[in-house]
């Protein structure tokens, strides 16, 4: 069984494995501190950021569409669940900064759905809507006023795992379960590949296209939450960028850029290759100018090896 789901990968799958395999052994020849208790700990806790947020961009590449607006949303959910502290309990705020980010996913998927606008305007235009608003909302760094939110939620443990990785761990087989196991999951799938179809099938594509949107904008919330827990600070400035790294996971893990094609398994994968890929190069301290030219280089080469598949 082992053997025939080997046979399955496809040579951009067998060429990543590899090349973060050799990755890992360089690293662990060159650097001490790599295969450490404590690196290998603080690289499970900071993939999760990344991979909430690769989850809920897998969602919607599978639908054909891409959400640039995620960014925003982890600053913004991470700004109001720690600020919103002076006035009420930490889990009403945490409740809050998910509503926030739930509304943002359907608002992106209703205009989406609704005017057969491109997914790429709607999210950039909410991108750059969202970064402005959050600046309304606060210019400078939030504090978390109750320490349980952070001991219970970002820095806690539960035996050597950290919570964060917990949750995460947690996350994916539900991901993986909606996708494989349910009517909306498989058509998410469908619609990737074929929306008119699925439309003529009898399919609500709107409902369904929606609610991609909702999700990842809820698992983006939840990733700002996680991190303003982990780090004990909020910040305007959060999340510039990381949409390029949910982008990258997902098609490193074998997604298709316009749909048609992703896996859970294959996110989780891609995920932990690039946070391997940025814990080597702050291992030998790169810059981080370099880190982002590097995503961008694989992304491109990714997309490429993919090409015949799209």
């Amino acid at each position: 069984m082992l053997f025939s789901r080997l046979r399955r990968l496809s040579a951009p799958d067998i060429g990543f494995t590899v090349a973060i395999l050799i990755l890992v052994l360089v690293a662990s020849i060159a650097s001490d501190v790599f295969l450490s208790e404590r690196n290998l700990v603080s690289i499970s806790r900071q993939l999760v950021t990344n991979g909430l947020l690769s989850l809920g961009m897998l969602l919607v590449i599978l639908t054909g569409g891409i959400d640039l607006s995620v960014g925003p949303v982890v600053a913004f959910s991470g700004l109001l669940a720690t600020g919103l502290q002076a006035h009420m309990p930490f889990p009403a705020a945490i409740a809050v900064a998910l509503a926030m980010g739930l509304a943002v996913g359907i608002f992106n998927g209703f205009m989406i759905a609704r005017f057969n606008l491109q997914p790429f305007i709607v999210t950039l235009a909410t991108m750059g809507s969202l970064r402005g608003l959050l600046y309304v909302y606060s210019e400078t760094p939030q504090y978390p006023v109750d320490p349980l939110f952070r001991g219970l939620l970002g820095g806690g443990f539960i035996g050597p795992l950290p919570v964060p990785s917990l949750i995460f761990l947690c996350i994916i087989p539900l991901v993986w379960f909606y996708l494989n196991h349910t009517v909306s999951g498989r058509a998410v799938y469908a619609l990737g590949v074929n929306s008119e179809a699925v439309r003529l099938a009898g399919v609500n594509v709107r409902r369904h296209l929606i609610g991609a949107y909702a999700a990842c904008g809820f698992l983006a919330a939840f990733a700002g939450v996680v991190l303003a827990s982990r780090l004990g600070i909020a910040q305007p400035s959060v999340g510039i960028g990381y949409e390029l790294d949910a982008i990258a996971a997902v098609v490193i893990g074998g997604g298709i850029l316009g749909g048609g094609g992703g896996t859970v398994l294959g996110v989780v994968g891609g995920v932990l290759a690039l946070a391997l890929v940025d814990n080597v190069l702050n291992l030998f301290n790169v810059e981080s100018y370099y880190q982002q030219f590097l995503k961008g280089i694989i992304i491109l080469v990714a997309v490429l090896a993919r090409r015949k598949k799209a």
